[in-house]
């Protein structure tokens, strides 16, 4: 029977426990049961109701610790958190947005073009230009 290789867990995957979390980020135990009620990290969980943290968990962990080490308290941190999740989410949806202007604005170009080809004596209803171009 073929063995089957070992899968390396993903960044997302519960896989520490709290110990070796604490280790991991330098902090004690209570603290990241602290950060966990105050809803700041939200570790997986095992049957039993121990805590599993994953390599995400341990990167906001440290964040978290960064943060109150400039005297910031949890709930501006847990309000930094969700701000930065908000700039990611309207970053996204910016880059989606520019896309899909820049396709709009291809088709367009292309249609005018069709247009013109196949009309040469319509007169043009704006100047060559007149229409903002996206990305320039």
């Amino acid at each position: 029977m073929p063995r089957s290789t070992p899968r390396t867990p993903g960044p997302g995957s519960p896989v520490y426990v709290i110990s070796v979390a604490a280790e991991l980020t330098g902090l004690h135990p209570q603290t990241l049961r602290q950060y966990d009620r105050a809803g700041l990290v939200s570790p997986g969980r095992t049957g039993g109701g121990g805590r599993r943290y994953s390599l995400n968990d341990i990167e906001a962990l440290r964040v978290v610790a960064e943060l109150t080490a400039a005297g910031i308290g949890l709930e501006g941190v847990r309000r930094i958190i969700e701000l930065e999740h908000q700039v990611a989410a309207l970053r996204a949806r910016n880059a989606e947005l520019l896309a899909r202007a820049r396709d709009l604005q291809a088709a367009l170009d292309q249609t005018a073009a069709a247009l013109a080809e196949r009309r040469p004596n319509l007169p043009a209803l704006r100047p060559r230009g007149a229409l903002h171009r996206f990305g320039d």
